[in-house]
């Protein structure tokens, strides 16, 4: 008979070691909505700071969160969760166990036409001339038009040429797109009010019928001195955000599947 090792498969896998701590599974929790500060995280969780940075510390060594310093505030840092890392470990963790507990990825959003759009989300930046633009951009796109998207910014400008550059790469054309003031949307109704700027989150306006509040914490590709690259990144992150606030919104009512 063989026998098995007394030490074989006796330390979980990497996720469940780091998400599998009551607190840091409700960070995680909280992250996977939106970015947040420390001292939104012990306002949330109501546990010490001291105490919430230990475990936030815990969760970037095993790199399901990152930060960056916000552009509002360089004395603020925004937590951000990588869902998709989160993913993968957690596919691997079922793995481990038993090849058949695998999981597999979520199905992909069902591509329709003529669908009512059952879910509206506005995204704002300062400019309204590239993170927002491309964020509406991607959601029309990625939800084949059932999601009603628009942007706006707190002081407008014309729209990036890079932002229309880089979007162009991904089949999207903006050209025809233009910068919106986030007057236009006072008094209207959403699903989800997502900011994309720090600057522009602290002055955002209460809208009707109490929306979700997200924020993503993600700088502005127009002041990066690394030029063009830096559009790219931004709409690389901003499309896997995206595929999956996908899965978060109410679905639509279908009317006709492709």
């Amino acid at each position: 008979m063989n026998r098995v090792p007394p030490d074989a498969g006796a330390t979980p896998p990497e996720f469940l070691q780091l998400a599998g701590h009551p607190l840091r599974w409700r960070l995680l929790s909280e992250l996977a909505r939106s970015d947040r500060q420390v001292h939104e995280l012990t306002a949330l969780l109501s546990r010490p700071q001291n105490l919430i940075s230990y475990h936030l510390g815990k969760l970037r060594a095993g790199q399901l969160v990152s930060t960056r310093r916000s552009t509002a505030d360089r004395r603020d840092t925004y937590y951000t969760v990588d869902l998709t890392r989160c993913g993968d470990l957690l596919a691997a963790a079922g793995a481990s166990l038993h090849p058949a507990l695998r999981l597999t990825p979520p199905a992909p959003i069902v591509h329709a036409r003529r669908r009512r759009a059952d879910a509206r989300v506005l995204f704002l930046c300062t400019g309204n001339s590239a993170r927002s633009q491309i964020a509406e951009a991607f959601l029309r796109h990625l939800s084949n038009d059932t999601v009603a998207a628009n942007s706006a910014g707190s002081h407008p400008k014309n729209l990036h040429p890079d932002a229309v550059r880089v979007m162009a790469e991904h089949g999207i054309d903006l050209s025809g797109h233009r910068a919106k003031h986030l007057d236009e949307f006072t008094g209207q109704r959403f699903t989800a009010v997502i900011s994309l700027c720090d600057r522009v989150r602290e002055i955002c306006p209460d809208f009707p019928g109490q929306p979700e509040a997200v924020h993503w914490s993600i700088p502005d590709p127009a002041r990066d001195p690394d030029g063009y690259p830096a559009f790219q990144r931004t709409a690389a992150e901003l499309h896997t955000r995206i595929g999956l606030l996908l899965h978060r919104l109410p679905p639509a009512t279908i009317l006709e599947i492709t």
